[in-house]
């Protein structure tokens, strides 16, 4: 992590309702403008379709056009991609966050905590194993939208990853949670955070204002975004400032050991 420095685009947009084609037409327009040194390129939870429970006629496959398009993105503007989609595997539905390399290797996170009040639970099968990728001298773990309420799937023991990347479809009328939490995640893990969240209304009538945002380990606004802004937001995370921030104050080496069972 020493003398990393990685540049990381994050993209609060709205999405078009179950149009997977038409999603994937917006987010290769918002690629084209990305800085030419980004590294990273975030998209926010179901950017192919919208948090929608219609899994069994929208949902792609791992070996599908769709996540080829993706693995071109890559290559195409040399970044990591990341965000998450519906995918069908075994007969079987996934809230699953994709992690594409330039090189076409693929990492995947099935979404942990299903958001039962939406019935989600009832769609889709929930994933177990967490997501840590070192990419370019830093580590990141990969999280989706409601898993950002439950500090212990997050937790960062003995310093496992540097950054936490949460994608989401946070409605607007529970923002000021969504605002709060990313703070505490920030601080009580000593990472930084990049939370991207969409914009815009969906299928149900249910409104997202985005608030997405970068924190810096001490949980300091670094790159904020407008109300119902559509942008990308841009900066270059710093493995030197997160390592000396951690050797000057080192409250993880009082954390609690423990591990999920």
């Amino acid at each position: 992590m020493k003398g990393t420095n990685l540049n990381i685009s994050a993209v609060q947009c709205d999405l078009h309702w179950e149009d997977v084609e038409q999603n994937l037409q917006t987010i290769e327009c918002y690629l084209k403008t990305i800085p030419t040194e980004t590294d990273v390129v975030v998209l926010p939870e179901m950017f192919t379709t919208g948090f929608s429970m219609m899994a069994q006629s929208i949902a792609v496959s791992m070996d599908g056009v769709e996540v080829n398009r993706i693995k071109i993105w890559a290559k195409e503007y040399n970044v990591a991609v990341v965000g998450s989609l519906i995918v069908e595997e075994n007969k079987k539905y996934y809230n699953r966050l994709l992690w594409v390399n330039p090189n076409g290797e693929v990492f995947k996170y099935d979404k942990k905590h299903l958001f039962t009040f939406a019935k989600e639970h009832e769609t889709y099968t929930a994933g177990s194993e967490k997501l840590i990728v070192n990419y370019k001298g830093l580590k990141f773990a990969c999280f989706i939208c409601y898993d950002l309420r439950f500090p212990v799937w997050n937790r960062n023991v003995s310093n496992d990853y540097d950054v936490a990347i949460y994608v989401a479809n946070w409605p607007e009328k529970r923002i000021e949670a969504w605002k709060s939490l990313l703070v505490s995640r920030a601080i009580e893990n000593q990472v930084y955070v990049v939370a991207v969240n969409r914009v815009g209304v969906d299928g149900n009538e249910i409104k997202y204002n985005g608030a997405s945002v970068i924190l810096g380990p001490e949980g300091e606004f670094l790159v904020t975004s407008g109300p119902n802004e559509k942008r990308t937001l841009n900066y270059t995370l710093s493995g030197d400032r997160l390592n000396k921030y951690r050797v000057d104050f080192p409250v993880g080496n009082d954390a609690d050991k423990f591990k999920i069972i």
